[in-house]
C-alpha cells in the first residue's frame, strides 16, 4: 500500500512526493524501496504488487524499476485501505486463486528483518491451511497513544501455536487506558499489516461488505486487461470510504493475531523517527549538516538545506526546515500537524507548501 500523503511528516513528506518515496532515514533507499528489498526475500518481484495514486506513476517506475507495469494499481481517488485491499486482492485472485496474500504498509520500519521474515513464513503457512485473516501484531514497548491496540484471546490456532484468536481491536486510546494495555501484557499494537489467503478475504468482504465485494468481483476477467483502468475508475466513485480494520477486522469471527517483536516502527511521525537515528550528547536528533545547537536538548530537528540553522535554549520540539517551509512544534503535540496541513489546505495561497 503506497498511495498516502503522509501528512503528519509535513513539511518534509509533501503531496506531490511523500513520506514512502524519501530517504528518511538517510540510507541511500526510499522506505518503499526498504519495503521492496524486504519482501523480495519471501516473495518473487513478479509477484509484488504496489497499490498507489495515479499522480505517482513515475515516481513507482524510478524507485521500482523492478515491479512489471501490471502489478503497479493506480487508485484514481483515494477511499481508504478497504478499497485499496480489495483492488489487490480481488486482481491477484483473478490471476491465481489459490493464492496467499500479505498486505504491508510501504513506509514502516523493521530492523530486525530475520525475526520479520519468519512471522511472515509461518502466517503463510497458516493462512493456506486455514480460513483465517491473520495480523502480525507487535510487543509494545510502551505505553503509546499513536497506535491502536489487539487484545487477544487464550484461543490458539491448532496448527500453529503463537497465532492466537482475536477478542478486541482498539483504536489509539487515552494515555491512561494506553498504560492499562501496556501492563496487562494482553495486547499487541497494530501493525497494519495482515496475511490471509485470497479466498478468505474475498469471503470477508461478500459477508461482511457486499457492496465493495460486488464492484470488484465484477472485475473479475477484466482485471491485466486493456479495460481495467477504465473499470477501476468508474467503481472507485462508489466505493465507501472506510479501512479494513472498521470493514472486515473488526466484524469477522476468524481473525487471528500473530505477535512479534520485529524492531517495527510505524514512522507516521516525528516523534517515532526521533527514537530510530542517532542522537547526541544533548539528547537532540539531528537529521542535516547544517545544524547548530546551544542549550538545546531532546529536539528532532530536520534540515536537508544547505541554509545554517542555529538553534539556542529549544527542549523538546520539533524543528523542520525545507526549501519552501518551516516547522517548529513541540514533541508532545506532533498530533497537530495533520490538523496544521488539513487548516492550510483551506487557504488558497498556502495550498503551494503542501
Amino acid at each position: 500500500m503506497a498511495g498516502g500523503i503522509g501528512s503528519r511528516f509535513w513539511p518534509f513528506s509533501t503531496h506531490e512526493k511523500p513520506k514512502q518515496f524519501l530517504d528518511i532515514l538517510g540510507t541511500g533507499r526510499s522506505l518503499i524501496q526498504l519495503t521492496f528489498d524486504r519482501l523480495s526475500k519471501v516473495c518473487p518481484s513478479n509477484q509484488i504488487y504496489i497499490v498507489t495514486n495515479n499522480e505517482y506513476d513515475e515516481l513507482i517506475a524510478e524507485q521500482l524499476p523492478e515491479i512489471p507495469k501490471d502489478n503497479i494499481l493506480f487508485e484514481p481517488v483515494r477511499r481508504n485501505t478497504a478499497p485499496c485491499v480489495a483492488y489487490g486482492c480481488y486482481k491477484i485472485h483473478d490471476k491465481n486463486p489459490n493464492a496467499n496474500i500479505l498486505v504491508a504498509p510501504s513506509d514502516h520500519l523493521i530492523t530486525k528483518e530475520e525475526e520479520y521474515l519468519k512471522a511472515i513464513r509461518t502466517a503463510y503457512k497458516a493462512a493456506s491451511e486455514n480460513d483465517v485473516l491473520i495480523t502480525l501484531g507487535i510487543k509494545p514497548t510502551r505505553p503509546d497513544t499513536g497506535y491502536g491496540y489487539i487484545q487477544a484471546t487464550d484461543q490458539e490456532l491448532e496448527s500453529i501455536s503463537s497465532i492466537v484468536k482475536v477478542k478486541t481491536f482498539t483504536e489509539k486510546p487515552n494515555q491512561e487506558i494506553a498504560q492499562a494495555f501496556y501492563e496487562s501484557g494482553d495486547f499487541s499494537w497494530n501493525s497494519g499489516m495482515f496475511i490471509w489467503s485470497s479466498k478468505s478475504i474475498i469471503k470477508a468482504f461478500q459477508e461482511h461488505m457486499s457492496k465493495i465485494h460486488k464492484l470488484f468481483s465484477d472485475g473479475f476477467g477484466i482485471y491485466s486487461s486493456e479495460t481495467e483502468k477504465e473499470f477501476i475508475n468508474q467503481i472507485y466513485a462508489q466505493c465507501v470510504n472506510i479501512s479494513v480494520d472498521y470493514a472486515i477486522l473488526e466484524k469477522a469471527k476468524n481473525v487471528y493475531v500473530l505477535s512479534c517483536d520485529i524492531g517495527w516502527t510505524d514512522l507516521g511521525t516525528w516523534g517515532a523517527l526521533y527514537t530510530q537515528v542517532n542522537h547526541d550528547d544533548k539528547k537532540n536528533a539531528i537529521i542535516g549538516d547544517s545544524v547548530k545547537t546551544y542549550n538545546s536538548s531532546k529536539n528532532v530537528i530536520s534540515n536537508p538545506t544547505d541554509k545554517l540553522m542555529v538553534i539556542d535554549g529549544l527542549n523538546n520540539f520539533i524543528v523542520v526546515n525545507t526549501d519552501e517551509a518551516l516547522l517548529i512544534c513541540k514533541k508532545e503535540d506532533e498530533q497537530k500537524i495533520k490538523q496544521f496541513v488539513t487548516d492550510l489546505k483551506s487557504t488558497k495561497k498556502y495550498k503551494k507548501y503542501l
